[in-house]
């Protein structure tokens, strides 16, 4: 039994006091509100995963607040709808938030994991590994009413390096060079983070992941003894800095995405290193657009993403 009547409920609603579109004290523009720290449950191909959610909207002048209920309504409609990845939730998402407020730019930011399972290269065991993906789209309304929006997608690898420095070291240090198993070098894990401003639908997250894998040395969790020596072979064979692991995922970025993506595609590459002989982590960024990458030469844009160097 409800406390209040109905009826009161609604001659309250009829009489307008709509707190939010009172006019503020200070009549200051505000350039996001919204909700951070949501759980928002996705319905994918890989089952119905959670995904941290953060959305904001511009507040005007003349607002005193978003209708912030409306932000949890958009979440709880699209809730059994199903999306082909989460950038096509991220734009659906955004663009509903955006149409039920008033303001004229909106942001929608998600992170989470999916499931994915890989082989190892001898073995051919299956690991059941899990990637972080994102996405972080904006969002503007236009002259005519429509919405515009652009997206960032990402995915995040962990993978092995190996310090090319020890290395060289210890072949000065014992006059060898040329042998066939490397010299030893220390060895950390690592993870690298690849974020590529969309355009349409290229490229996907599976594309994303491809790059990744054909530059880094990706770890999985379930290795039997002739994987683990195969991947501890290649990462010392291929040493990499944090430095290395950007750069190299830049070159495949590029010889990847040369031909299909716009050049003024916004592209981000970061790697932490968790040092293993050091205290302290190393960190590797790069922001620039996909045409700064061109410029450095030498490219032949692949009719497709590179497949996965350490993956079967």
């Amino acid at each position: 039994m409800n406390l209040i009547a109905e009826a009161e409920h609604r001659r309250v609603l009829a009489q307008g006091g709509d707190v939010p579109e009172q006019r503020p004290a200070f009549a200051l523009p505000l350039t996001e509100v919204g909700i951070a720290g949501k759980t928002v449950w996705v319905e994918l191909p890989q089952g119905r995963l959670p995904f941290n959610a953060r959305l904001t909207v511009d507040l005007e002048a003349n607002r005193r607040g978003i209708h912030m209920s409306r932000l949890e309504e958009v979440i709880t409609d699209l809730y059994r709808r199903p999306f082909a990845d989460l950038r096509a939730y991220a734009l659906a998402l955004g663009r509903e938030m955006l149409r039920l407020q008033n303001g004229r730019r909106g942001r929608v930011e998600l992170v989470g994991r999916i499931p994915l399972l890989r082989q190892g290269v001898i073995s051919r065991r299956q690991s059941l590994d899990t990637v972080t993906i994102s996405v972080a789209a904006r969002f503007a309304r236009q002259e005519g009413g429509e919405i515009a929006a652009t997206a960032m997608i990402g995915v995040e690898a962990c993978h092995i390096t190996a310090c090319p420095c020890t290395q060289v070291y210890n072949q000065e240090l014992f006059g060898l060079t040329g042998v066939p198993c490397p010299l030893p070098t220390h060895s950390q894990r690592s993870a690298t983070r690849l974020e590529i401003e969309a355009a349409g639908t290229s490229p996907t997250y599976e594309d994303l992941l491809n790059c990744l894998e054909a530059a880094l040395h990706v770890t999985h969790d379930l290795l039997k003894r002739p994987d683990e020596a195969e991947m501890v072979l290649k990462s010392h064979r291929a040493p990499q800095f944090a430095e290395d692991a950007v750069r190299d995922t830049a070159l495949v970025v590029g010889r990847a995405f040369g031909g299909s993506l716009p050049p003024a595609s916004r592209i981000v590459i970061e790697s932490l290193s968790l040092e293993s002989i050091h205290i302290h982590d190393v960190l590797c960024r790069l922001e620039c657009t996909l045409a700064e990458i061109l410029a450095v030469g030498g490219f032949v844009p692949s009719a497709a993403p590179p497949s996965p160097h350490s993956a079967a």
